[in-house]
């Protein structure tokens, strides 16, 4: 059973609460805060993403492997967009060549 956008809100607003105040994101604080049992926390996917993307930013943020690899992603993700660019200027440009040539 999805969750609520009230849910989703709750478990979100709690999550970044804690970042916030440096500390640890725990399904039991978490539960704590929003009124939602651990149990329903683990169980719905949606709300145990949120928790597991917040408890993921908080360990890897701060040591320089997690800053490598975010550092890492990052250069990739932004090679693939330069090729999808280069890719699409080629076919700019092929495509103004064939409009340009007399059809004959």
């Amino acid at each position: 059973m999805p969750a609520d956008r009230s849910e989703l809100a709750r478990v979100e607003a709690a999550c970044a609460s804690l970042a916030a105040a440096g500390q640890p994101v725990t399904f039991k604080e978490v539960a704590d805060r929003t009124e939602i049992s651990r149990t329903t926390l683990y169980r719905r996917h949606d709300l145990r993403a949120i928790i597991d993307e917040h408890r993921a930013r908080g360990q890897d943020a701060t040591t320089l492997t997690g800053l490598t690899v975010q550092i890492d992603q990052l250069r990739r993700s932004l090679e693939a967009v330069a090729a999808k660019v280069r890719h699409h200027e080629e076919t700019i440009r092929r495509l103004e060549r064939a409009h340009r040539q007399p059809r004959q």
